[in-house]
């Protein structure tokens, strides 16, 4: 007896894909509506906020953190290189996490929905911390000395009164999710590159390792344009590793090639994209592989 599939048809595949990309837009969307809404929850808490930076930058100072206003001085060495900061810390953060997320929906599903659930994790946990620890940021902390980057030199993405800014909640710095967005994209990036066409025993290339040189740039730029103190940082990658622990990453057998997020027919709601058209005799695992005719024919005595 020959068993064989009847194809759902031309418009399936396609009709799933687009189901399967609208569900993620609303999911991420929805996420982040809930954030940003969640975040605003805390803007009228200035004295709690002030309090809990005095507190923070004198733990710093007990733990022999390096002053942020070192990094600072840095950039203002030259407007150019300030603004480049600035630039960096407004408008890299939510382009390059979404540019991210997009390749590895295309191009590696099966980390796509790691990456998210990770992502997921990591923000619900900081708009808990957001939540319950106002803190306001070096750059308004007077004890820190330290220059508003934005304001003076541009570009910003908050107003100059904290309590006029509808669309920010600048007391939300501990943690950075600058920092652990950027981090978790050099680390999805990296994992999900491992063991790519053409690298030798699976391991990738040494080069994907430069992608750990944005959370880098990103921590300096964060630091240096006083929106972040160091521990909003180190808070930032405690709350990615504990993610990261409570995530399981794809397992090794889940299909993650170019054509791993295709539809072919049936609605795979894993998300790993199994390949029906590997082969037949790979259509359900476990059993043996079919004799070719010559050899059918010769058993067949």
């Amino acid at each position: 007896m020959t068993a064989h599939t009847t194809p759902a048809g031309p418009a399936a595949g396609p009709r799933a894909a687009r189901r399967r990309l609208i569900r993620e837009l609303l999911l991420v969307a929805g996420f982040f509506t809930v954030y940003k809404a969640g975040r605003l929850l805390s803007t009228d808490r200035t004295g709690e906020a002030f309090r809990n930076a005095d507190r923070i930058w004198d733990a710093e100072r007990l733990l022999h953190l390096p002053g942020e206003g070192a990094v600072q001085r840095l950039l203002l060495h030259g407007d150019a290189l300030v603004t480049t900061a600035n630039t960096y810390y407004a408008a890299v953060h939510f382009p390059a996490t979404a540019l991210f997320l997009i390749w590895l929906y295309i191009r590696r599903p099966a980390h796509y929905l790691w990456t998210r659930r990770v992502l997921a994790v990591l923000t619900g946990a900081a708009l808990v911390l957001h939540l319950a620890y106002p803190l306001a940021p070096p750059r308004m902390l007077p004890a820190a000395r330290l220059i508003d980057t934005g304001q003076v030199y541009g570009p910003t993405v908050y107003r100059a009164a904290p309590d006029a800014d509808t669309l920010a909640n600048q007391f939300a710095a501990m943690p950075s999710l600058h920092f652990g967005w950027a981090l978790m994209l050099a680390i999805g990036v990296i994992v999900a590159t491992r063991g790519g066409r053409g690298a030798k025993g699976g391991k990738g290339s040494p080069w994907r390792l430069l992608w750990l040189l944005h959370p880098l740039v990103t921590l300096l730029v964060i630091v240096g344009t006083a929106n972040h103190y160091w521990l909003d940082a180190v808070v930032a990658a405690a709350l990615l590793g504990l993610a990261l622990l409570v995530v399981p990453r794809p397992r090794a057998g889940d299909r993650d090639d170019t054509g791993a997020g295709r539809d072919t027919g049936t609605d795979s709601e894993a998300g790993t994209g199994a390949d029906v058209g590997a082969g037949a005799e790979g259509a359900v695992r476990g059993l043996p592989r079919q004799k070719s005719t010559a050899a059918a024919v010769g058993a067949g005595k």
